[in-house]
């Protein structure tokens, strides 16, 4: 009786572990969870991110910007939107650009706080057709960061960027033209402790 008694406690003490790992893991990935979205996505063009500049491989930034004068203008246009719970306007400036592969560019975006307080807004942002997310790198960008609007304020937000000349020797990019760039703006959530929650992915 006292070992059947000793097996039942040892199994008790590990369901207890076990439970106790789950909570605690769940609480580590909501934590962790939108700086581990930005880096996995920044590093590998996921779900149609664009890299950062630090993280597209081998060569240094110079190598890569120099425009490809033999290669044709690619055309990137630019979408925004908002979640149905911020009360901001958020458009960009400019309905298109066309660039070289290797060619800088600088593109605009405006939001304007519409209601009668101030809010915090996050970005998240993605790349169409998906596939050419690892070579549209960002340069300077307002994504993921927090942004806050005084109520009734208007500010621009650049957006800094090339596309890297590799995209000219992928097979997989040959006749794709036209590059979308889409921002998409949610209001910042907080937990009681003061961490931003998640934020919904764009894809």
């Amino acid at each position: 009786m006292a070992q059947l008694r000793a097996s039942y406690a040892a199994r008790n003490r590990n369901i207890l572990y076990y439970s106790l790992s789950i909570i605690l893991g769940t609480v580590a990935l909501s934590y962790g969870s939108v700086p581990m979205y930005k880096m996995i996505c920044q590093q590998t063009g996921w779900g149609g991110t664009p890299i950062n500049i630090h993280d597209t491989g081998s060569g240094s930034l110079a190598d890569r910007l120099i425009p490809q004068t033999h290669a044709p203008r690619l055309r990137i246009t630019f979408a925004g939107a908002t979640s149905d719970i911020l009360p901001w306007k958020f458009v960009p400036q400019q309905r298109e650009v066309r660039v070289l592969p290797g060619e800088t560019a600088l593109a605009f975006y405006t939001a304007t706080n519409k209601s009668d307080e101030d809010v915090i807004g996050v970005a998240t942002y993605s790349v169409t057709p998906a596939q050419v997310a690892p070579y549209f790198s960002k340069i300077q960008c307002f994504c993921f960061e927090e942004q806050r609007l005084n109520k009734g304020e208007t500010v621009d937000m650049p957006v800094f960027f090339y596309i890297d000349p590799e995209f000219l020797r992928d097979p997989n990019m040959k006749g794709i033209e036209t590059i979308t760039l889409n921002y998409t703006f949610f209001k910042a959530k907080y937990d009681k402790n003061g961490h931003l929650s998640p934020i919904p992915t764009p894809y």
